[in-house]
């Protein structure tokens, strides 16, 4: 399995916007996308602007699919101007 942690720090006039479209983006991913296992969505309590995504799936094929994918192409598009700064990690994982 892959893991994708995504940490995102949103302008904070699109903060609530953007945490709607990211939590439709994670129901969807989970729901319409086979390979993808979690898709937690994380917010920091004493910064409301900053986001962290845990994401697992089966394989790079999974990861893949789900930057095809409709509901994340329209997010992604959607939201690219509320973003301040972006972080992207995959990372193989060990356990269990």
């Amino acid at each position: 399995m892959l893991a994708m942690i995504v940490e995102f720090r949103i302008k904070a006039a699109h903060v609530d916007a953007f945490d709607a479209a990211i939590r439709c983006n994670a129901r969807s991913s989970v729901d319409d996308e086979p390979g993808c296992r979690q898709f937690d969505v994380c917010r920091d309590p004493d910064d409301a602007a900053l986001f962290f995504l845990y994401e697992l799936y089966d394989d790079e094929a999974a990861i893949q699919a789900h930057l095809q994918s409709p509901h994340f192409l329209q997010m992604n598009v959607a939201t690219a101007p509320w973003v301040d700064a972006k972080v992207v990690r995959k990372l193989q994982r060990t356990q269990p």
